[in-house]
C-alpha cells in the first residue's frame, strides 16, 4: 500500500470512528453499515448491543454477482435484497452508517435501494 493510499484509508477510518461515537444500533433499530471497495460493495444490519450481525448482503454473493455489481445499479439492487432479508427477520427501521464514505454514488444507492425495499432509514 502506498503512502497516499494509506493516508486516505486512515482519514476514512477517522471519519468512521467519529461517526460511530454517535451512531449505534439497538435491537429495535439496528445499524445498517456499508462498506465500499473498488470492485464490490457489502452491507450488514448490526445489533451493536448484542454484538451480532442480523442480516448481510454483498455483491460477491452468487445471486448478486454480475457485470453491474460494482455500479450504482448493483448497489441499488443490493439495498433492495438487504431490505427483503431484513423484512423476513422482522426489521423495519434501521440507522444508516456510511462508514466514513461520502454519501454519494454507490453508498447513497444502497440507502435508496433499502428505502425502496421498505426499510425506514
Amino acid at each position: 500500500m502506498t503512502d497516499a493510499n494509506r493516508h486516505k484509508r486512515e482519514l476514512r477510518l477517522r471519519r468512521h470512528f467519529r461517526v460511530r461515537k454517535k451512531v449505534s444500533g439497538t435491537a429495535q433499530r439496528p445499524r445498517l453499515a456499508v462498506f465500499r471497495s473498488n470492485r464490490h460493495i457489502s452491507a450488514q444490519i448490526i445489533d451493536d448491543l448484542a454484538g451480532k450481525t442480523l442480516v448481510s448482503a454483498s455483491t460477491q454473493e452468487k445471486d448478486l454477482k454480475g457485470p453491474t455489481s460494482a455500479t450504482v445499479e448493483g448497489a441499488m439492487s443490493l439495498g433492495q435484497v438487504l431490505a427483503e432479508r431484513a423484512k423476513e427477520r422482522g426489521i423495519s427501521s434501521v440507522v444508516f452508517d456510511r462508514s466514513g464514505f461520502r454519501y454519494h454514488g454507490r453508498v447513497a444507492a444502497v440507502a435508496d435501494g433499502a428505502r425502496q425495499g421498505g426499510l425506514s432509514l
